[in-house]
Formats: C-alpha cells, sequence, structure tokens
C-alpha cells in the first residue's frame, strides 16, 4: 500500500526501500513518523519470523528517535538486524536512512529503532500459510 519494496530477507538481515509519496506524509508534506515505525515494526518482524525458522513472533516493544525528516519525493532505505535472537526473546535494530538522489548511497540516518519480540511461539492451524510470501523472498 505504501510502496515498500524489499531488497533482502534473511535471518541477518531483512532490507528495503521505498519513495516519500502524498499517503505516507504529514501534511506538512514530511514522512509521517507513525510510517517510520511501521517500516520498523514490519522489517523487525520479519526478520525475527525467518530468524526463528518461520515461528510465529509476537512484538513486545517498540521505540524509534526520529533524527531527520524526509520529505515528499525523497527515497528512503531501511536496515534490520539482530541483537540477538535467542529462543524466545529477539531483539532487533532498525535503521532508515534518506539516499543522496545524487550518489544513490545511504544519506543522513533519519531514524534509529529497537524492536523486542517473543519468539518461536506455535502457529495456529488456520494460519499456517500466512507466512508462504515471506518464505519466498527468503535468503536462507
Amino acid at each position: 500500500m505504501l510502496g515498500f519494496q524489499f531488497d533482502v530477507v534473511s535471518p541477518e538481515l531483512v532490507s528495503g526501500r521505498m519513495r516519500v509519496t502524498e499517503s505516507c506524509c504529514q501534511p506538512f508534506k514530511v514522512l509521517h513518523g507513525g510510517v517510520s515505525a511501521l517500516i520498523a515494526e514490519s522489517l523487525a518482524s520479519v526478520g525475527a519470523y525467518v530468524a526463528c525458522g518461520f515461528r510465529r513472533v509476537a512484538g513486545i516493544q517498540l521505540t524509534i528517535n526520529h533524527l531527520k525528516a524526509a520529505v515528499f519525493g525523497d527515497e528512503v532505505v531501511a536496515e534490520a538486524r539482530p541483537i540477538t535472537a535467542g529462543k524466545t526473546i529477539q531483539v532487533w535494530e532498525v535503521q532508515l536512512w534518506r539516499v543522496d538522489p545524487v550518489s544513490s548511497k545511504k544519506g543522513p540516518l533519519l531514524a534509529s529503532s529497537r524492536v523486542s519480540f517473543v519468539s518461536n511461539m506455535p502457529v495456529p492451524e488456520h494460519c499456517r500459510d500466512a507466512g508462504e510470501s515471506i518464505r519466498r523472498h527468503a535468503k536462507l
């Protein structure tokens, strides 16, 4: 819905990118902090899910610091990496950067986040296929 595209999905790294569009901006044409939080929790959730062997995970804490703004038209990249991927608790760090339009490399750090999960929960029978699309994209 927001146009986020995954680049890498693995137990050690989940990354991707998106263009800041009007649908993800606050009225002042700045990337909404809730969208940054959504990206952070989404990337970390996918990584935690893959890291625990495609078992169910549940987020229990999200913290995010918004450091700089991205504006309408900017490209944003994000990376999630595990700090710890234990059997019952996982903690992931997620960072978002604005892409430098000249060099196409990471520019200023926009946000830094930590997301904690309970992991290795049983998957209910009626949800067995819920992670099929993630499995297809995962690089294991």
